[in-house]
């Protein structure tokens, strides 16, 4: 006999103004971001890909090109691209309140969730760059909202859509696959277990399956070239490792301290406390945190998880305040806390959003005493990575642009240019074309599984590489120029060489330069 379904229960209702009021100040404090820096590195390869749209790539889902097509589409412009971010931030604000909702939350709850999630400095920073990082909370959180009302409603038929969102969340980045198994713990150790003796979370499960199909498909015929990538990664070295205390305090940090309260309050309610029937949740958020500490993943990577855990947080304060005879039917008291929150954002704030020029944020950052911590070793320059990475693309394609024209034209017909990693060839590509650059050639990432190139040239203006790299590949080697921006990273301020009569030609050497990484 099935088990009978729990009785309905009434809600309170979503309180749209709250939600509006959070909305319109996460799109205010972002609308300086849209014009301010430059195209981040990863945003300019995002470009490149939606140029190419295909079922998968070497280092990321499908998705992320769709978003960088719809930007095209906009203009491409700094601005086009990214709107898009901005509007899954400000979709995120909207899904916290509604699983604050869902558990049980009235309009203080929601107000606390919402405005938590809107001055966390992670999801400032995620949001304000167009990522696949950016929409990944929204996937990941359109299932959590899914799961509590299977749990509240016993309505086991929303599996389905659970798949759907899972499916899509899938092809918007890989990482998905360690959520849903970190669903699937939580549901082990919890009484929803029986979910998994009925077959609409198997029909769900195959509704994931089939809409992630086609990038596995893409995964398979080109030798599943993300494992590979992923293998590379972790042999080099490439991300900080963490211990599990220092990944746990980087945590509290990207969330900000002063939202740290809230999101423990939620997952120990969760647990063992007034929302214990929602336990699958809190089993899922540690089983993930399991995952990413022995995974040695960078800190973000678990960030999309938070807002359950803050809608969570959000009830458990507003039912205290409930129970509390001191501040029972009181505004002030939460009115003190949404502002503390409030006033402690806007300070972080401008530490992750673009907000001011470099020179004041490395006064704000020293006044503060203040530094965010760097996730990949070889993150070298005076600003954080995910700034430093905004400055100095236009000024390197504006360098080559005049070396490649202080050649003769007979010899500009032989010349290539040699990107050596995906955010110069994206460079290249963006804001060559006005200059009269030829497409680069690039080995790096996917720009590898779209080689070799078609160049038979015997001249490449060369990037990044060192003299004493090109000397045994080139019949001579001349430095033609040097790039150096004072806020970008310490990576691409290099020499540029003009290597003349290369050994062998690109295609001959197109193995060989295999970057995957």
């Amino acid at each position: 006999m099935a088990a009978a379904a729990p009785p309905r229960e009434s809600l309170p209702p979503l309180h749209w103004t709250i939600v509006l009021v959070l909305v319109v100040a996460k799109v205010s404090a972002h609308i300086p971001g849209l014009f301010r820096y430059g195209y981040f590195r990863d945003e300019l390869y995002f470009l490149d890909l939606a140029h190419h749209l295909d079922w998968g790539y070497v280092d990321c889902a499908p998705l992320v090109a769709i978003y960088g097509k719809i930007a095209l589409l906009l203009g491409g412009s700094l601005p086009a691209l990214r709107i898009l971010p901005l509007l899954a931030g400000a979709a995120l604000i909207a899904l916290t309140a509604m699983i604050t909702r869902e558990l049980g939350g009235g309009p203080f709850a929601q107000a606390l969730s919402g405005l938590c999630a809107l001055v966390a400095p992670i999801y400032l920073a995620i949001d304000g760059l167009m990522t696949m990082n950016a929409f990944e909370p929204l996937f990941w959180m359109g299932c959590a909202w899914l799961l509590a009302r299977i749990v509240r409603t016993g309505d086991s038929r929303l599996w389905i859509w659970f798949g759907v969102v899972a499916g899509l969340g899938l092809q918007n980045k890989h990482s998905t696959v360690l959520f849903g198994a970190a669903v699937l713990t939580g549901l082990l150790v919890s009484p929803q277990r029986a979910e998994l003796t009925r077959r609409w979370i198997w029909l769900g499960a195959g509704v994931a399956l089939l809409i992630f199909l086609p990038n596995l498909v893409w995964q398979a015929v080109h030798g599943f070239p993300t494992l590979e990538d992923l293998a590379n990664v972790r042999e080099l070295g490439k991300n900080v490792a963490l211990s599990p205390i220092g990944f746990i305090a980087q945590q509290i940090l990207v969330m900000h301290p002063v939202v740290f309260p809230v999101w423990l309050l939620g997952l120990a309610s969760l647990l063992g406390g007034p929302l214990r029937r929602f336990r699958v949740l809190g089993w899922t958020y540690l089983a993930l945190l399991v995952v990413m500490i022995t995974l040695k993943a960078k800190v973000y990577y678990l960030v999309p998880i938070y807002p359950m855990l803050l809608a969570a947080g959000g009830v458990t304060v507003e039912d205290w305040f409930e129970r509390w005879a001191l501040t029972r039917g009181r505004r002030w008291p939460r009115a003190a806390i949404l502002a503390s929150i409030a006033v402690a954002g806007a300070v972080l704030a401008p530490m992750f959003m673009p907000v001011l020029p470099p020179a004041r944020f490395l006064e704000y950052q020293e006044t503060l005493g203040f530094a965010p911590a760097k996730t990949e070793v070889a993150h070298i320059g005076p600003l954080p990575q995910y700034f430093g990475d905004q400055f100095g693309w236009p000024e390197l394609v504006q360098e080559v642009a005049e070396i490649y024209w202080s050649l003769s034209t007979e010899e500009r017909e032989r010349t290539g240019i040699f990107a050596s990693n995906y955010g110069e060839a994206g460079a290249i590509n963006h804001f060559g074309p006005a200059l009269g650059l030829p497409t680069p050639i690039c080995a790096h990432q996917n720009h590898w599984l779209w080689g070799p190139p078609d160049f038979k040239g015997d001249l490449v203006i060369w990037l990044q590489w060192s003299r004493e790299s090109l000397e045994p590949i080139c019949g001579s080697v001349e430095q033609v120029g040097e790039h150096h921006h004072p806020w970008g990273m310490a990576e691409e301020n290099r020499p540029i060489f003009l290597c003349r009569d290369p050994i062998t030609s690109a295609a001959e050497a197109w193995p060989e330069l295999k970057h995957w990484n």
